[in-house]
């Protein structure tokens, strides 16, 4: 039975953008659909890294050809930012259950700093049951870098060998395995379950 189990965040226990969430994103860039997402993401992990909002949305412009005025980047900060905030309540019941078992749980997210604090308003109250939230924009390093997964054993005060990794990220896994922990790709809660029962 591992010491530590550490949970990714998004895709996981928090939900991905809905298509309502990216249509307003595309939107407000006036970009067409493909150009917009294939920038969003390949800038992304720089962001995740710590780079700040107003930089990223520069960036974005920059590589596609559009002078993004204040108003505009400030609308799609918030607009990014408020597309990431939901969660899969069946999940956070999960979350509540390994708590009251005295399962150590761990957090390893590749997360935008100005998402950090409101999402941990909005849902202090469940993250509380982390014993620790490591997250990508404050170490300075993204999954999959293999120092995100080091980092988030010792957050916890025990060897990568310790821990179980959950992730929906095929390559998140490979890492977290190629750093000594046990890891497998999410896919339900369900799934957790059974992985922790065997």
């Amino acid at each position: 039975m591992p010491q530590a189990i550490v949970f990714d965040l998004f895709g996981v226990i928090a939900l991905h953008q809905s298509e309502e969430d990216k249509q307003r994103l595309e939107r407000l860039s006036g970009v067409p659909p493909q150009a917009l997402w294939e920038a969003y993401w390949a800038l992304r992990k720089p962001y995740d890294a710590g780079q700040t909002s107003v930089d990223y949305w520069a960036t974005m412009g920059a590589r596609l050809g559009v002078n993004f005025d204040a108003a505009t980047v400030k609308a799609l900060i918030d607009a990014d930012l408020e597309s990431w905030t939901g969660v899969d309540p069946v999940m956070v019941d999960l979350l509540g259950e390994l708590s009251a078992a005295g399962r150590t749980l761990g957090l390893l997210s590749n997360i935008i700093g100005d998402l950090v604090p409101i999402f941990e308003a909005k849902h202090g109250a469940w993250l509380s049951r982390f014993q620790a939230r490591t997250y990508s924009c404050q170490i300075g390093v993204a999954k999959p870098d293999h120092e995100a997964f080091r980092i988030a054993a010792a957050h916890l005060g025990v060897e990568p060998r310790d821990c179980l990794f959950i992730d929906d990220n095929e390559n998140n896994v490979r890492a977290a395995r190629e750093t000594g922990m046990r890891a497998e790709v999410f896919t339900s809660p369900d799934q957790v379950r059974r992985v922790l029962a065997a």
